[in-house]
């Protein structure tokens, strides 16, 4: 555990939110076994655990990280608890504890992002049954019936931007733009997606300027406001061209910008030069592969779309700050030495967090659930709300 990122928990004390070095905070025995500090100036005791996964956690801490790698590989919560040793009910609240804290990570992490792609993609999923399966009586349900997980992705650093569980709506996309907006910074990528028509209205809807037309002739009123894209959004889509159910040909379209604008665009990136979503629709296959709950034609489904969605972001903190991914390691100048008398390593591990210049190292699974979040940056995340709503807690399903 990383004293030095300790703060007072009391709101009321004038050094609320300042860390260890800085604050009046001392280190002052331990409680239930756990080293705890003493603020001098208003009298409150502190655990080293809080503010961390590791908070109120009475298992081993070893085992308890074990049990995330499991749960975060895609291991459903019975298996984990069978390789584990522990109840089934204990991985279940593990997996809430998880995946709240690595929520706030990575939410603090993503921020001011210099993004230059952006494919947009939206993979089909169920929660408890089918749309078609699905009774009469709970079709209004939005937690039962098909859950589409729409995603925004930036190719460059294999990094997943936003991340929405819920319907195939027009109220999800206008979600998934506006948390790209908010993670990214102020110059706007190169929007790809396929043809689904909402992915235009949300791009208008989030990056659009309102502009006055003007009135026609000197009688009767002004024509209502409307919203035009700004010069610099570029926006193309893939069309894909079907014949008896099997793709016959692909086109692109400009949605935004023109052409040349899109061209000169793509030219400058390192990923690829034509327009595709080939990118994202790689990250659905390796999530599937390696997400039991998004794997298909099995009884591995969540039943209810809140623990899909803690799944969801449990795995994707692990595998932007934990797992390297091959594909974005770099050649190191000289070969270093291994562990052992094996052959010397080549390659330098890198995961999508360093390659976004975030982090500058692979995290272990102990440092990611003992990361420790600015309580200034937790109190500015109810201004956020309305992006990021809370994950509901409940104990029903699976």
């Amino acid at each position: 555990m990383d004293w030095e990122t300790l703060y007072c928990p009391n709101r009321c004390c004038r050094f609320y939110g300042d860390p260890l070095p800085h604050s009046r905070l001392v280190k002052h025995g331990s409680s239930h076994g756990q080293p705890q500090a003493w603020c001098r100036a208003c009298g409150q005791s502190v655990t080293v655990r809080d503010g961390t996964a590791y908070w109120d956690l009475t298992a081993e801490p070893a085992v308890f990280a074990m049990a995330i790698r499991a749960l975060a590989e895609g291991n459903s919560r019975r298996s984990t608890a069978r390789i584990v040793h522990i109840d089934k009910d204990t991985a279940w609240d593990w997996l809430d504890r998880a995946a709240q804290h690595g929520r706030k990570v990575l939410l603090y992490l993503w921020r001011a992002l210099p993004v230059t792609e952006c494919q947009l993609d939206e993979w089909w999923s169920l929660v408890h049954t089918t749309e078609s399966h699905l009774a009469m009586a709970k079709r209004g349900c939005e937690t039962y019936g098909d859950a589409w997980i729409w995603m925004a992705f930036a190719p460059v650093w294999r990094l997943v931007l936003a991340l929405v569980v819920g319907k195939r709506t027009q109220e999800s996309a206008h979600l998934v733009r506006h948390r790209v907006a908010h993670v990214s910074a102020q110059r706007l990528p190169l929007f790809t997606s396929d043809q689904w028509p909402e992915y235009r209205t949300a791009l208008l809807h989030v990056y659009g300027q309102w502009v006055q037309p003007a009135r026609h002739g000197n009688r009767g009123r002004f024509p209502e406001p409307r919203r035009v894209p700004p010069p610099d959004l570029l926006s193309a889509q893939v069309v894909k061209h079907r014949r008896r159910g099997h793709v016959g040909g692909v086109t692109t379209k400009a949605i935004f910008g023109k052409p040349d604008a899109i061209a000169v665009r793509l030219a400058a990136l390192p990923t690829s030069t034509t327009v595709n979503t080939s990118s994202v629709e790689r990250e659905n296959l390796t999530w599937r592969q390696h997400n039991r709950r998004l794997t298909r034609q099995t009884n591995g489904f969540s039943k209810e779309v809140t623990w899909l969605e803690k799944q969801l972001w449990l795995s994707l903190e692990y595998d932007h700050l934990v797992r390297p991914h091959e594909r974005l390691r770099r050649r190191l100048r000289a070969p270093e030495s291994t562990r052992g008398q094996g052959s010397k390593r080549h390659w330098k591990p890198v995961t999508p967090a360093m390659a976004a210049g975030i982090t500058d190292h692979v995290w272990t699974t102990q440092e990611l659930l003992s990361y420790r979040v600015p309580a200034a940056v937790l109190d500015k995340r109810q201004g956020f709300d309305h992006l990021f709503q809370p994950i509901k807690d409940i104990r029903q399903g699976s």
